[in-house]
């Protein structure tokens, strides 16, 4: 299927590894142009060698000067922006609520929250002038489920789904797409580690959190990096052109977070 979306112009944050990287190849893979940033620099390093029709700077979301940067650069890079893909976040503490260090609280919402907006407000003077323009969020299972022991986490997925959908209204006149992605258990290192961290905390083996995750969704299985590039390559083509204000879930049918 041609998506017709050569050249398109596009930023991916967090795009080093993971389902960010995975979202920037499939893209390149379209013909898009794209941009990535990360704050891993030994990944960026990596990718200069291995994928170097990304360009790329280093970026922490939740450091206004340094997005401010990042935007100057892809920018200048791209020659403008139709593609806004705000990827990047952490996990977060496993902890009860009265255990938990504020510190860790404070910087999961930076991230995950306020990074979006951080990145969100200089994208908009730029997509006004696209004629294709979106902004997709990375939000959660957790962003729509209470998920305990994840409090920070969750909570700033819950945000995302909010500020997405509010988002969408204001842009709708500047025919600025909105939507947000609602990724369940994804296969890889990230989620393996929440699994491990909950396991500890449960004080049970791995193998045992994973069948209880796993006991709450219809598709035993994990979801794949691929799967949420694809779902968001296809919304930003023009075949997506309607779609707009909706948080999609790729989760397998999750109906509860252990």
């Amino acid at each position: 299927m041609d998506l017709g979306i050569n050249g398109l112009r596009v930023l991916v944050t967090a795009g080093a590894n993971g389902i960010g990287l995975a979202i920037a190849r499939a893209f390149v893979g379209e013909g898009a142009k794209v941009h990535i940033c990360d704050i891993d620099d030994e990944a960026l390093g990596a990718l200069s060698k291995s994928d170097p029709a990304l360009t790329q700077t280093h970026c922490d979301v939740a450091n206004r000067s340094s997005v401010a940067t990042l935007f100057e650069k892809a920018t200048a890079m791209l020659g403008g922006l139709d593609v806004l893909v705000n990827n990047a976040g952490i996990a977060g503490p496993t902890a009860k609520v009265e255990e938990m260090h504020p510190e860790d609280w404070d910087r999961t919402l930076a991230i995950c929250l306020t990074g979006q907006f951080n990145c969100a407000r200089l994208a908009v003077p730029l997509l006004r002038q696209s004629k294709n323009a979106s902004i997709v969020n990375l939000s959660s299972a957790a962003g729509r489920l209470g998920f305990a022991l994840r409090t920070p986490y969750a909570a700033a997925k819950w945000g995302v789904i909010g500020f997405t959908k509010s988002l969408a209204i204001e842009l709708g006149p500047d025919n600025i797409r909105v939507n947000a992605i609602l990724p369940g258990l994804v296969a890889g290192d990230r989620q393996r580690r929440v699994l491990e961290a909950k396991a500890q905390q449960r004080g049970i083996s791995f193998a045992e959190m994973e069948r209880t995750a796993f006991s709450y969704t219809s598709i035993k299985d994990y979801v794949t990096p691929q799967q949420l590039a694809d779902q968001i390559v296809f919304m930003c083509s023009s075949r997506g052109r309607t779609i707009s204000g909706q948080a999609i879930s790729i989760c397998g049918d999750t109906q509860m977070l252990g």
